[in-house]
């Protein structure tokens, strides 16, 4: 059975341009092959904010959209986050959709393409390492960065030179470790034998 990614689309903001930048990269990842691709956009899943009474470790959900939430994040062997920066951070809605959920982030693959003004988004994938560290997700080191005010000059989504290089260099390395991860998250299922 083929690996299964998802792009998730981290900006639900209105006029957003990362649904130009996620419909290009969705392309770029099925022309490069190596696993099933699908497009998560956050906009699709009406979450809300963060209204689970319980903690997440022990998957104890009272409401349909978690339930449907968490099994689709559970679908996937590995995810790439398309995010944009917002005030050197991540988008709110981001971080809210991955605390719905804990186990079914654990030990999968990601990686990350940041999108933004002058850094590219560079501070906002610094910051989303460090609570996908938090939810046991191993992120890859490649990383592929759009700079807005190019790419949209003409007010259309135009990658710039070398970028569909960088998005294959991070999909084979996401591609590798998610596959080594199924063996942990086997493992981790495997009831002991008595001896």
């Amino acid at each position: 059975m083929p690996l299964r990614i998802a792009l998730i689309l981290g900006s639900t903001r209105p006029g957003r341009r990362g649904d130009q930048i996620a419909a290009w990269a969705l392309e770029a990842a099925r022309a490069h092959g190596g696993a099933d691709y699908e497009l998560v956009d956050l906009a699709d899943h009406d979450l809300g904010n963060l209204d689970e009474p319980g903690n997440p470790n022990f998957q104890q959900y009272q409401h349909d959209h978690t339930r449907a939430w968490g099994s689709l994040i559970d679908s996937f062997d590995g995810y790439v986050f398309l995010v944009p920066e917002y005030n050197h951070s991540y988008p709110g809605a981001l971080k809210n959709a991955l605390d719905y959920v804990y186990r079914e982030w654990n030990d999968k693959a990601a990686g990350i393409i940041s999108y933004g003004g002058w850094v590219a988004g560079a501070r906002a994938a610094e910051a989303l390492r460090l609570v996908l560290a938090e939810l046991q997700v191993a992120t890859v080191r490649a990383q592929p960065t759009i700079s807005t005010h190019p790419s949209f000059h003409t007010g259309t989504f135009v990658p710039q030179q070398g970028l569909d290089t960088a998005v294959a260099d991070m999909l084979n390395q996401v591609i590798a470790w998610s596959g080594a991860l199924q063996g942990v998250r086997q493992a981790k299922t495997q009831t002991p034998t008595a001896a």
